[in-house]
């Protein structure tokens, strides 16, 4: 008895403390909302604080979207010609573009493209794995350097970018993994680590690791290797090359849309922790503002990194306008067209296919992808269709009203079945996080009912056995075309973490090419055959149960997933 008595008093002190500290992560986390929300609004919703690069347009239309040019009923790429007002833009060939479908082509083409890499290898991601797949890719990063080296290429540049937090979770990490490259290469390779500013003060020595990635992350995924990259939702690890299923768009030799990339990976490392041989970390002394440690709320490190990465895309910005002021096409005018050009860029007579960066950094204020993405929306008109996909289905306020009572065009949302989540089956609260998603979507398909919707937009579920679903981005078809003419692929999730906590970096791929388009039909023709459509009973389920506490607190924790 006595012992049965002393399990029972150890069992209800762990229960109260565990209740202790789920109350106290949760009262942290609602305080940064609405501190976030406030320091937002003070920071970056001034009227004189509008970048400069916004206002600077190759075209204006005092009658377009604020910031956008005019809509056009045209063709393909006229139709979507107000994205270039205010975006870098880069002109290509569909013939230099390929969509991959499967993780082990993904796997494949980056280990092959680093091998045979040598000018740089630059590659941005939320963090890179331990297992031996891994080691696979840092074994060809390793050698990559050394081939370079012994051909005599003392400027070959390895530059890798990860989230701070993610990045050295547990005693193996990314660190680890990568040490080997770092010390046997110090002049060649580099880590560096972002860490948002937005985790700091009691914040930062209260979270427990795992939950303090909620506050914000590093979560561009770009792979660039020489003058080629692969834009990709995946990161780098052995599920993101085996089954969990992912898009990824290969760019074969766009050297200036490599130079882009290239200098946005190392912008954001000027800011970043960098990574020494020994795996210690140190901050540039030389941006003058820490991350965290800074007296203020992170404004200071805020406003100054912004202005960095907006000195990169005004740079850009204009180089589109002066290089295409002699043409008046919409189609030139907003992309570069540089006399001097390699035979591997694309000249005006084989352009076909416009690919425009849309970077989404919302602790610092850049919020073009959201912008973009919201107009899209906004203007599609009832001819079109938009197939919209997300691994982590959250749509923020405004995205949910203007598909729900704003945009006309029909839509076909994929988003994953609870078993295909990447949370499903984990320990602890994680664990939790697939029942917040299919209480999120049971509120959409509640709200899609209410407005009678049903047949206009279309929810469907993921569903592959043994597979997780990590897929995002849109395919919008216009009219009645049988093809897509435009995508978006990136790291954007189109939730709250995408557009307000995450630093994010999506393509908006507008093309001619009738091969490219073939090629983006089949690509999510693929992902929709694994998926079924979503009705009403589809929550009446055992399967679909919402545990009370968790439909209790969804709406106020949903702005962190």
């Amino acid at each position: 008895m006595a012992l049965e008595l002393i399990v029972s008093l150890f069992m209800v002190a762990a229960v109260i403390i565990v209740s202790l500290t789920l109350i106290l992560l949760l009262s942290a986390l609602l305080l940064l909302h609405f501190n976030r929300r406030c320091t937002h609004h003070q920071m970056f919703n001034l009227s004189e604080k509008i970048p400069e690069y916004l206002e600077t347009k190759c075209q204006s239309n005092p009658n377009s979207a604020p910031g956008l040019s005019s809509h056009r009923e045209c063709d393909q790429t006229d139709r979507f010609s107000w994205i270039g007002s205010n975006i870098p833009c880069f002109k290509l060939s569909g013939k230099q573009v390929n969509v991959l479908t499967e993780p082990t082509q993904f796997f494949e083409t980056l280990k092959l493209k680093a091998r045979k890499s040598r000018k740089r290898i630059i590659m941005a991601s939320l963090y890179l794995g331990t297992g031996t797949l891994e080691q696979e890719l840092v074994d060809s990063l390793n050698e990559a350097c050394r081939q370079s080296l012994a051909e005599g290429n003392k400027d070959f540049d390895v530059h890798i970018l990860l989230d701070y937090t993610r990045g050295r979770r547990g005693s193996e990490n990314s660190c680890t993994i990568l040490q080997p490259v770092l010390s046997a290469y110090p002049q060649n390779a580099r880590l560096s680590l972002f860490h948002t500013p937005d985790l700091r003060g009691i914040l930062k020595k209260i979270m427990p690791n795992r939950y303090n990635e909620t506050i914000g992350l590093h979560h561009m995924k770009v792979y660039l290797f020489d003058d080629s990259l692969i834009i990709s939702g995946a990161n780098l690890s052995e599920t993101y090359f085996t089954n969990r299923q992912d898009r990824y768009i290969l760019f074969n030799n766009c050297p200036e849309m490599a130079d882009f990339f290239s200098s946005l990976i190392k912008t954001v490392a000027s800011f970043s922790f960098q990574v020494n041989s020994d795996c210690s970390v140190t901050f540039p002394e030389e941006f003058g503002v820490h991350p965290y440690e800074d007296s203020d709320d992170g404004s200071r490190f805020k406003w100054k990194a912004r202005d960095k990465v907006l000195a990169l895309l005004r740079k850009t910005v204009n180089e589109n306008c002066f290089n295409s002021s002699q043409s008046s096409s919409p189609k030139n005018s907003v992309c570069n067209s540089n006399p001097n050009q390699s035979e591997s860029d694309s000249s005006d007579s084989n352009a076909d296919t416009f690919v425009y960066p849309l970077i989404q950094m919302g602790p610092l204020g850049i919020l073009d992808d959201e912008e973009i993405t919201k107009h899209l929306l906004r203007s599609a008109t009832q001819e079109d269709e938009i197939l919209l996909a997300s691994g982590y289905f959250n749509l923020t306020d405004h995205y949910l009203k203007l598909i729900l009572e704003k945009s006309c065009a029909r839509f076909k949302i994929m988003m994953a079945s609870p078993e295909v989540n990447g949370f499903y089956g984990a320990s602890g609260a994680a664990g939790a996080i697939p029942y917040l998603y299919i209480q999120v979507a049971r509120q959409f398909h509640q709200k899609l009912c209410a407005f009678e919707q049903q047949k206009r937009i279309q929810l469907y579920e993921y569903y592959r056995n043994k597979w997780t679903f990590h897929v995002k981005g849109l395919w919008y078809y216009i009219s009645k075309d049988q093809l897509p003419s435009l995508t978006l692929i990136g790291s954007s999730n189109f939730g709250y973490r995408s557009v307000y906590r995450d630093l994010e970096c999506q393509l908006a791929i507008i093309t001619q090419n009738e091969n490219l388009r073939q090629q983006l039909r089949q690509e999510h023709v693929h992902l929709f055959q694994s998926s079924d459509i979503v009705s009403e009973t589809t929550f009446k389920r055992k399967d679909r149960y919402v545990p009370i506490w968790v439909q209790l607190i969804s709406n106020y924790i949903k702005n962190f997933f």
